[in-house]
């Protein structure tokens, strides 16, 4: 069988050495001879995989201690609800780059106030936004980092003059951040730190308690923080997934070492394409993702994507169908992949070329 390449958006590849010792913990916990998804959440082998995981994160990304780490169900889509219950008093702003973004806004319209600063809609949202100006009398400013669909990114912690909330579900780990510029960011797990089922918020604590309403006990984040993230049961095996997973990312080097793996990931991938007289990049150069590459079949070729499709599936390439909102080609890069994954299919698009010249 031909070696599969995994390029999905998510639920993303994960390290084969996470997925193995997951395994062995589905077996037999910590020795205890007892499944880990049979385990008490309140036993002290459980209690240890939680602490871990939690320094992990602080260790990886350098949190301060003005910061904690949650871990919580409901994807990231429930955390829209989230930020806005808790964050949002009186106007929220939000910078419209992608689909989550618009939904994130959509939620805090639900809550109160909340208004679009900018927006790349007008251009499919093939490009980040500049040029803006944050409102001062915003409670808070909320960012997507890592624009999946659309393969758009901002690549650097920005400088904002109010309260700074980020959606990092699919960059997070994959660079460096400087966690201090933000009061709260949040995402799913499923592209780089572990699979579907649990949610990442690093809070900055004394930024919560300010909101004026009453806020439902389950969306308050001082709930959770003061039961450090086992208020309810929390999901176990999702969670000793992600821990698995930053284990095996510590072990390379951490975030400063797969940021350097990343970029040389993306420039190989992006050099093809631009290179390619088939292909052509559907997001601003200047904002490209080095996480999700998009790219169509260039102009006149159109008509060979449904057959490149099919070549590149034949040589093992999984999960490289664009969204639907952008068609053509997505190939999601994330931690996990390796640059020989992406040499793979660098070296299917120049084949696919050779045979239609």
């Amino acid at each position: 069988m031909e070696k599969v390449h995994v390029f999905n958006a998510g639920p993303c590849i994960l390290p084969q050495e996470a997925i193995d010792n997951a395994i062995e913990a589905l077996k037999n916990f910590k020795g205890t001879g007892v499944s880990v998804i049979c385990m008490s959440h309140r036993s002290k082998e459980w209690e240890s995989v939680m602490n871990e995981c939690r320094s992990l994160w602080k260790e990886l990304l350098h949190i301060p201690d003005t910061h904690e780490v949650l871990f919580l169900g409901g994807g990231a889509s429930l955390q829209f609800l989230y930020v806005a219950m808790n964050y949002l008093n009186k106007k929220a702003a939000y910078l419209d780059t992608g689909v989550w973004a618009k939904k994130a806004l959509k939620e805090a319209k639900g809550i109160g106030e909340a208004v679009a600063v900018a927006s790349s809609a007008d251009k499919n949202y093939n490009y980040i936004p500049k040029g803006y100006d944050i409102p001062k009398d915003a409670d808070y400013f909320h960012i997507t980092t890592n624009n999946t669909i659309y393969g758009t990114e901002i690549k650097e912690d920005i400088d904002c003059p109010i309260p700074l909330i980020a959606d990092m579900s699919s960059d997070i780990m994959s660079r460096p951040v400087d966690v201090s510029k933000y009061d709260l960011i949040y995402g799913g797990a499923q592209k780089n730190v572990g699979p579907a089922g649990v949610i990442f918020a690093i809070v900055r604590k004394e930024s919560l308690g300010r909101v004026e309403r009453y806020i439902p006990t389950m969306l308050d984040y001082r709930t959770h923080l003061d039961k450090d993230s086992m208020f309810n049961t929390p999901p176990v095996f999702p969670i000793l997934v992600m821990n698995e997973t930053l284990k095996w990312l510590k072990g390379i080097g951490g975030v400063e070492a797969i940021h350097k793996i990343n970029i040389k990931k993306a420039e190989l991938l992006y050099n093809e394409i631009d290179r390619n007289s088939l292909f052509v990049g559907t997001a601003a150069k200047e904002d490209r993702s080095i996480m999700n590459v998009c790219f169509v079949m260039s102009e006149g070729n159109e008509g060979l994507q449904e057959e490149f499709a099919t070549f590149a599936k034949e040589r093992g390439m999984m999960g490289i169908k664009g969204h639907r909102f952008v068609g053509g080609f997505r190939a999601s890069i994330y931690n996990a992949c390796k640059i020989e994954d992406v040499q793979a299919l660098v070296d299917c698009m120049k084949e696919f070329e050779s045979l239609k010249r």
